[in-house]
């Protein structure tokens, strides 16, 4: 049976509203949702990042998803509109306290750094507006070969007939350059009456140039990457995952001190390891 699953509910500070686009969300058979909290800082002053609030805070009780026993999975997503390329820093650690990292180029330059360059998940096409430049291929190849996918969302599409011409102009521009892969579809939606079903999407899906395939996968298994992604980013490439789980102060009381034997025994291993790592180096040298 498919996941499905919307990436870009947009934040609110209404929690019965953000309760209701949910529940809705849950009920249309959505298995995970994120919640998306719009970042766009402008020249004249310096803005902070959003933080996000505790998925626990704002919503009272997690609805069951339509056709399973599980709860719906909420997520947190930041996305940036860039205009800048100082916009977006890459250091940031307000960052890391998002599951999900998303930019919004608005020129074919930063499109161009954030399909290259860029360490995010999503990169978020306009809907809202013409956009000024065209899709080449190499960026957009880029973008898919390092794991990044596309969204594209709809609900701007149902409020004006005007965005609704934008919306399909810049989609099939898209689907144009990268053949219909490594694209999401999500709703933005602001309430809960702008979210469409799954199957709806997909029919969307069509409307803007995806296949049969490819528009069922832009709500399913290329969504469930973007959150592999996701996590491959905040760790070592998915190698290593790092979580201090107690204070450095309690862990050195509550460890008991090694004894004389158990440090000669640590030694001897250290060594052993240390000469065939180095026989091993040398051997692949000759």
């Amino acid at each position: 049976m498919s996941v499905f699953m919307d990436l870009n509910l947009s934040y609110t500070a209404d929690r019965n509203a953000l309760q209701s686009m949910v529940d809705t969300a849950a009920h249309l058979g959505f298995s995970t949702v994120a919640i998306n909290y719009l970042f766009e800082p402008t020249a004249k002053k310096k803005q902070e990042i959003p933080t996000p609030t505790p998925i626990n805070e704002l919503i009272d009780q997690l609805p069951i998803v339509q056709g399973r026993s599980r709860p719906i999975r909420v997520l947190n997503r930041l996305t940036v509109v860039m205009s800048d390329s100082s916009h977006f820093r890459p250091t940031a650690p307000e960052y890391r306290s998002f599951d999900l990292l998303a930019v919004q180029p608005t020129t074919e330059k930063l499109f161009h750094a954030a399909c290259m360059l860029y360490d995010v998940d999503i990169i978020c096409i306009s809907v809202t507006e013409k956009l000024p430049f065209f899709f080449k291929r190499a960026p957009v190849n880029g973008a898919v070969d390092r794991g990044l996918v596309f969204e594209v969302s709809y609900s701007a599409a149902i409020r004006d007939s005007t965005m609704r011409r934008y919306t399909i102009a810049n989609a099939v521009s898209l689907m144009d350059s990268c053949k219909g892969k490594s694209v999401i579809l999500s709703s933005a939606a602001e309430k809960a009456l702008e979210l469409r079903g799954p199957y709806d999407v997909t029919n969307l899906g069509l409307l803007f140039g995806l296949s049969d395939g490819d528009a069922k996968e832009a709500v399913t298994s290329t969504c469930r990457s973007v959150l592999l992604h996701a996590e491959t980013r905040k760790t070592a490439s998915g190698i290593i995952y790092t979580m201090r789980s107690c204070s450095e102060s309690s862990c050195q009381q509550e460890a008991p001190p090694p004894s004389e034997g158990s440090l000669t025994l640590t030694h001897q291993l250290t060594h052993q390891l240390t000469h065939q790592l180095t026989c091993s180096l040398l051997f692949c040298f000759t």
